[in-house]
C-alpha cells in the first residue's frame, strides 16, 4: 500500500518502512508525527482519491534533523567587475513511515 501526502509544500509518494527527508518539522527526534493531508491511497485493489479519503492518515517516526549539502549560487556580469557568491544549506527532517491508515484499508 502506498500514499501520496503533502508536507512542507511538497508531495511525497510513501510506503510503509520507507525513510525520506522532508522540510524541517518542529518535532523532537524519536517522537511520532501524523500527516493528515493525504491526497491519494493506492494498493493492489485500486486507488482512492477525493472524498473517499476522509480520515486517512500517515504516521511516521522522526529519526533526526540535519542540513543538506551546500548549494553555491554565483552571479556574474562579464566586463562589469561584478561577481557575487552565496551559499545555502537547507534544513531537513528525516522520517520513517510507520503506518498508513485510510478508512477500511489498513
Amino acid at each position: 500500500m502506498y500514499a501520496v501526502l503533502v508536507t512542507g509544500g511538497k508531495q511525497y509518494r510513501v510506503m510503509q518502512g520507507e525513510t525520506l527527508r522532508v522540510e524541517l518539522l518542529d518535532v523532537e527526534a524519536g517522537k511520532e508525527v501524523t500527516f493528515d493531508n493525504v491526497l491519494m491511497l493506492g494498493d493492489s485493489d485500486g486507488i482512492k482519491v477525493g472524498d473517499a479519503l476522509k480520515g486517512a492518515t500517515v504516521t511516521a517516526t522522526v529519526k533526526g534533523h540535519g542540513r543538506a549539502d551546500k548549494v553555491r549560487i554565483v552571479k556574474f556580469r562579464r566586463r562589469k567587475h561584478h561577481r557575487k557568491q552565496m551559499g545555502h544549506r537547507q534544513h531537513y527532517t528525516e522520517i520513517e513511515i510507520t503506518g498508513i491508515a485510510g478508512g477500511d484499508r489498513k
